[in-house]
């Protein structure tokens, strides 16, 4: 089996894909943007051969490098990236090589565009926020209007939170109309109360989950990076049944097969009329790549297995070999930003949890607006030991 990786050098855990899938026996060939000895040793170790081009966005030069490897090696079983910024690439990519095991391009828009992902979730039975795409600022205003301030206006097609604003007044739509960038399109929608919880499985062929895991969010990711907010979510011990109907539901109406996937859900926190009621579950958006940061690390953590070997094992064999671990706590993150003072000192936090610490680093510049510059990443027994670390690490 022949598997084009793209981008394997980031995130830097991303190698672990690599090793797993190299381990079960494929043929691991990179693309990548970073040079060769820039590459740690656990990747170089997991790949075949690695094709380095200075902008993996020169879609031109990303042809011809999977055209060479067709050329030394054959036919291109897989063609991914696990990576939200690459999904439309990686799916005219595998399109123009006739890679079936993966998104084609000219179904792409239902997971990459916002506004088109309510249709699915209507076919799941999962009710959403309702959307406005935007044009001019009258129909906004009256949108929001109806719904009610606040409103959450964002890209379309965009990657986590970013040009994410959540708007109040009349005042602030105009000032948003008045400065948004003409060539993006943007959607708007009615303002959720809720908690997020993610919805994280490895389908195989027939979207059926071989792995479930669940993750608890801030309500709002925006506002951490808008506000330099310090970040905390957890992976807990098991997934709300509730969650687990949502989820298995929305991956079926999507249509989505042989991938590791992220799905958002709000767990309402108040009672929303044509939603529902306080702790229901309504859909967010749907990401077909694994979670960001370090969460599939978490997972592992929470659930005493190897998400990597899952996966790769679904790619090789479209089915689950590792067995349920039977061992399943919570895995907690807990970030800090260098511009805050805390009540507990580095030390402090490391004399009271190092037992329980599996991470302790300081993140890469690009991740700093969402996780901070520096995260504690701990394995803890409950809900309330996870709340008081959480507390023990950020408060100022």
């Amino acid at each position: 089996m022949n598997f084009i990786f793209i981008s394997p050098h980031f995130p830097k855990h991303y190698w672990n894909f690599c090793d797993r899938l190299k381990k079960n026996g494929v043929n691991v060939l990179g693309i990548g943007d970073s040079p060769y000895d820039a590459l740690s040793d656990e990747l170089k170790n997991a790949l075949t051969e690695y094709y380095y081009l200075p902008h993996l966005d020169d879609y031109e030069q990303m042809v011809r490098a999977v055209g060479f490897f067709t050329f030394k090696y054959g036919k291109i079983d897989w063609i991914e990236s696990n990576n939200e910024f690459w999904l439309e690439q990686d799916a005219r990519l595998r399109t123009d090589f006739h890679v079936t095991t993966g998104e084609q391009y000219d179904h792409i828009d239902r997971i990459k565009n916002k506004s088109a992902m309510k249709a699915y979730y209507a076919k799941a039975g999962v009710p959403t926020a309702r959307l406005h795409k935007v044009t001019t600022f009258e129909a906004g205003r009256d949108f929001a209007h109806m719904v009610g301030y606040p409103v959450i206006v964002k890209p379309d097609n965009g990657v986590g939170a970013c040009d994410t604003y959540k708007l109040h007044s009349d005042d602030e739509l105009a000032y948003f109309y008045a400065t948004k960038p003409q060539s993006v399109p943007y959607v708007m929608e009615e303002f959720i109360n809720g908690q997020i919880f993610s919805y994280d499985a490895i389908l195989d062929s027939h979207s059926e989950p071989l792995f479930e895991s669940t993750t608890a969010w801030p309500p709002s990711i925006m506002d951490i990076v808008l506000k330099q907010l310090d970040l905390a979510y957890y992976t807990a011990a098991d997934v709300p049944e509730a969650l687990r109907r949502a989820g298995r539901a929305t991956v079926k109406a999507f249509g989505v097969r042989s991938r590791f996937v992220h799905l958002e859900f709000f767990c309402l926190a108040e009672d929303k009329e044509g939603l529902g009621k306080k702790g229901d579950f309504v859909g967010l958006e749907v990401n077909m790549r694994p979670a960001g940061g370090y969460t599939p690390d978490m997972m592992n953590y929470a659930h005493s297995t190897d998400v990597y070997q899952i996966w790769a094992d679904m790619v090789t064999t479209d089915r689950r070999i590792l067995p349920d671990s039977g061992q399943h706590c919570y895995c907690v993150y807990a970030g800090r930003r260098d511009c805050y003072r805390y009540v507990h000192s580095h030390e402090e936090v490391m004399q009271r949890y190092g037992k329980d610490m599996v991470m302790c680093e300081r993140m890469p510049e690009m991740m700093v607006p969402q996780m901070g510059n520096q995260m504690y990443t701990v394995k803890l027994p409950s809900q309330q030991a996870t709340e008081e670390f959480i507390h023990f690490v950020q408060d100022r």
